[in-house]
């Protein structure tokens, strides 16, 4: 029942050609265990070739080793060729100040990417993995894109078992009589997903028994909404796109200007938010401008929307992409920023009454984030503040003058959410929920 499910799948998404070579990510978990059966038993039906590929993130000792001899067995027996790449993931988090968890993704994908080149790669996301996403980038703020789950195929990348349920794979390891390995890191609440994977999806059963099978097809709507929706706007781009003018977009509906203008901010790689897209699809329609980022504003006037630099009058803003490790944007003093696991909201407040750096809810930060100097017009509403407040103001009660000019601020898709010496944005400022926090801290030389 399984096999004829993902050959389907595979078939109606045309993943694979006859002739190509797919390479399977093969943790030793259920899940890939199960992709790499399905599609050495596939094999010959879909003219494909197997191989495997194991990750050892050297994060568990004889545990992780235990996996890799697991996997290096289970292909002998299958006949698949099999290769295994050990990383060192805790020296990688540390040198680049990222977590545990985003090191070994990272490193992961590099990893994957070097060793499935001319091939196909397929991943073991099934469709719990894809309603979990949906759950999290619902939380955390999104549009149709986000609500499509995550995409089948992705340049190389494939996924053939995103429409099969984690329950479907379990019974179909049973019916194979085939072991698997349990991460032991997978049963704890350490990361936000896994929050959602024990304690929201059982939730989810309550109400609806079946809210995964479900969801394959209310998602799988959404997909396919979400790729006419992009045919839409490849068609409205074509005819109103100038380089970095959109003209003639009013005829348009609503959704496809503003899918048009967040196409054209994303190629400059500037931020934007569902506010921001907004306000400039009112530009467009009733004329103004707005600010995007530093000195790039937005200009609508006549059926016309123009990506234009303005240099400021005075004071030139300073702004790079903020990276996790050392930023600087003045001369003799640096940001830092490192991203650590946050226990509890007691823990948090402890340590920030003792301290001189700031602490920010990482999962509540909006996209793109940007490092800056003071610019124009900036506002904030800080944390445990109920209304808004002008920066100037802030600075000139707070700052001292020989202080102002290099103050740092960070940005991200809805606006300010760090200004040095002042605070945090109250929508970022860690609670009992939080997981993991950005802490941002400057040091002067």
């Amino acid at each position: 029942m399984m096999l004829t499910k993902v050959y389907k799948f595979i078939a109606d998404n045309k993943m694979i050609c006859r002739g190509d070579t797919v390479v399977c990510g093969l943790s030793g978990g259920a899940d890939s265990v199960a992709l790499l059966i399905s599609m050495s038993e596939l094999s010959e039906r879909l003219g494909i070739s197997v191989e495997a590929l194991h990750v050892n993130h050297c994060l568990r000792g004889a545990e992780s080793d235990g996996d890799e001899q697991f996997c290096h067995e289970l292909c002998a027996r299958l006949n698949v060729p099999f290769k295994a790449v050990s990383c060192d993931v805790r020296s990688y988090a540390e040198q680049y100040s990222l977590s545990t968890e985003e090191a070994a993704r990272k490193l992961r994908y590099d990893i994957f990417t070097e060793h499935s080149k001319g091939k196909k790669l397929a991943t073991a996301h099934n469709a719990n993995d894809n309603l979990e996403t949906v759950i999290l980038n619902l939380a955390r703020g999104t549009g149709i894109k986000g609500l499509a789950g995550i995409p089948i195929v992705r340049g190389s990348i494939i996924r053939p078992l995103l429409a099969v349920t984690r329950q479907e794979i379990e019974d179909f390891l049973t019916e194979h009589s085939q072991s698997f390995v349990t991460d032991s890191t997978n049963l704890s609440d350490d990361y936000t997903r896994n929050k959602i994977r024990h304690k929201i999806l059982p939730l989810l059963a309550e109400i609806n028994s079946s809210a995964v099978e479900t969801s394959i097809n209310s998602i799988s709507t959404v997909r396919e909404e979400n790729a006419f929706i992009e045919e839409l706007a490849d068609d409205a781009m074509k005819n109103c796109r100038q380089e970095n003018t959109l003209n003639g977009l009013k005829k348009y509906p609503p959704v496809i200007r503003k899918r048009c203008i967040s196409r054209l901010l994303s190629e400059k790689r500037l931020p934007y938010s569902h506010k921001r897209l907004e306000e400039a699809d009112n530009a467009l329609m009733n004329g103004g401008k707005i600010n995007i980022s530093g000195d790039i504003y937005l200009i609508g006037s006549e059926d016309s929307l123009e990506l234009k630099k303005i240099p400021a009058q005075t004071n030139n803003v300073k702004e790079v992409p903020l990276i996790i490790g050392i930023n600087r944007i003045f001369e003799n003093c640096e940001l830092i920023c490192e991203i650590v696991e946050c226990d509890n909201l007691k823990k948090i407040e402890a340590v920030h009454k003792k301290s001189t750096f700031y602490l920010l809810d990482y999962d509540k930060i909006s996209g793109r984030t940007i490092l800056r100097s003071r610019k124009f017009g900036d506002k904030i509403r800080l944390s445990g503040r109920s209304f808004t407040s002008s920066i100037k103001k802030l600075i000139n009660e707070t700052i001292d003058a020989g202080s102002r000019p290099t103050l740092h601020f960070i940005e991200d898709e809805a606006g300010t959410i760090f200004a040095e010496g002042i605070g945090i944005a109250d929508r970022v400022a860690p609670d009992n929920n939080t997981v993991r926090c950005l802490k941002v801290s400057v040091e002067r030389h």
